[in-house]
This record gives structure tokens, sequence and C-alpha cells, in this order.
């Protein structure tokens, strides 16, 4: 990845947005669109999803199948010709998402649910409980697969893979996201 930003270039990005990962024209269709809470400082800082240090996102990624190799998040954009993106609940860079209210986060799932409904992937990954029981007031909502579908789109919801989420391991992330691969696999583009 190089350098981290400095502290200064930390603050500039507070609040900040970043643009989503999705395939273009010329790519296969987006088999899995992968929704995170929403940018960290780190992320916002150098326009890469995931990018802080100790986040497990781009290993776990590989680690279940997704990609042949370990990316790197600079390297983003090479999801969009396996048909994968990426996108935000909320918009708004902050140091932690527990910075944002309720209020952002049910914004960000109406955001979403028109993403989906534009771009109709056939999978969303929510990678966030908590954001998702809020975004879609889901208040019962486990991991895995979910009942709700938002059109042809089917809905799984993925442990968060911040580093500050210690109480799942890789190893049971990585599976998690791997029964997630299996099932699109079966089920196939939209």
């Amino acid at each position: 990845m190089g350098r981290l930003p400095d502290r200064e270039a930390l603050e500039r990005a507070r609040d900040a947005t970043i643009d989503d990962v999705l395939p273009g024209p010329g790519d296969p269709p987006l088999r899995v669109l992968f929704c995170g809470i929403n940018p960290g400082l780190v992320s916002a800082a150098t326009g890469h999803h995931f990018a802080r240090p100790g986040n497990r996102f781009w290993p776990v990624l590989h680690g279940s199948g997704f990609t042949p190799r370990l990316l790197a998040p600079a390297e983003q954009g090479e999801l969009a010709r396996l048909g994968l993106g990426i996108t935000n609940m909320a918009p708004r860079a902050t140091a932690r998402a527990d910075e944002l209210s309720d209020d952002e986060v049910v914004a960000g799932g109406e955001r979403l649910r028109a993403l989906v409904a534009a771009r109709e992937p056939g999978w969303l990954a929510v990678v966030g409980i908590g954001a998702y029981r809020t975004a879609f007031g889901r208040r019962d909502a486990t991991v895995g697969e979910q009942t709700d579908r938002l059109g042809t789109t089917g809905i799984w919801v993925l442990p968060n893979p911040s580093g500050l989420n210690a109480h799942w391991s890789r190893a049971a992330m990585v599976a998690e996201f791997a029964r997630l691969r299996t099932r699109a696999r079966e089920q196939g583009p939209g």
C-alpha cells in the first residue's frame, strides 16, 4: 500500500466521500456488490476502500475464493472484471463507524436500495450486521443469507472485517464469505 497518510491528511479526509467500485460496460455483470458501513479516514485519504491496515476485507475476499490473488486496496479496480463491486451504506468518512447517526445509516439504506435497483447485482453483501439492522429496519437479522430481497437481488449480511471486530476470527470470516461465494455461484448472476 505504501506510506500511510499523515495526521493532517487524515483530518482533511474527515467527512470526505470516495467513489464506488462498479463494473463498467465492458465488464461482466455485477454478481456481488459488497457494501461497507462507511469509509474510514485512511480510505477517504487514499480513495481506496477497506484501506486501513488491520482491515481484513482484502485477505478474507481472497481467502474465500472471490479473488484469484490477494489484492491491495489500491487494486480495487480489479474487482470490476470479476463481476464484483464495492459501495458504502453511508458515504461520509469518519474515524469510527459509530460516529454516524442512525439517520445517516437509514438514508444510506435508501441510497443503497436505489443503487441496487439501478445495477441489479445478483447479491448485495452488507459487511456489518448493525448497519444492516439499522438501514433495513431488521433488528433481528443475523449474519448470513436474508429472507428479504431487493427485486431480484439476494441479500447476505457478512461480519464487519474491521480489525475492531475481534470476536470474528479471520478463519470464521473466510468461511462466511465462502458461503456467499458458493451461493452466488449456484444462483448465477441476477
